[in-house]
């Protein structure tokens, strides 16, 4: 069985939030959610778990960061194409996030963007040409 991540975030309106992220290509799997919690799936082994802050507290005795004015973790989903990267920024900001918040990266083999859902976490979103991609490490060159 492959391994698989669940990213858990803490959101201030679950229902914006789940609305938010069905609106970028997550389906919501009813099995792992309920009034306090939304377990967003986006690939086989890629998931998202909204958590209301009350909820969110019960798994940490760290006070809950506000991710509109800092940042802990920055997440990344890998798209098929440059076209689907754009449609991806495209829906999150249709649906009341914040397209590009960071650079672009545009590079011969990466296309990058990203988004601020409305709770302030930060998405990117790149594809890559991995055969065309630079053998070095760390893209000095690219």
């Amino acid at each position: 069985m492959p391994r698989m991540i669940f990213v858990n975030l803490p959101v201030t309106d679950l229902k914006r939030a789940t609305a938010f992220y069905e609106a970028v290509g997550a389906v919501r799997n009813p099995q792992f959610s309920d009034d306090t919690a939304s377990c967003m799936v986006f690939s086989e082994t890629i998931f998202a778990m909204l958590l209301t802050h009350d909820k969110f507290r019960q798994f940490t005795p760290k006070p809950i960061a506000d991710a509109k004015t800092s940042n802990q973790v920055l997440l990344c989903l890998s798209a098929n194409s440059r076209d689907e990267v754009d449609d991806i920024v495209g829906k999150a900001e249709a649906a009341g996030g914040i397209a590009d918040p960071s650079p672009k990266d545009e590079y011969s083999f990466m296309y990058g963007r990203s988004f601020e859902d409305p709770d302030g976490h930060m998405w990117g979103v790149n594809w890559m040409d991995l055969a065309a991609a630079p053998t070095q490490p760390a893209m000095a060159n690219a």
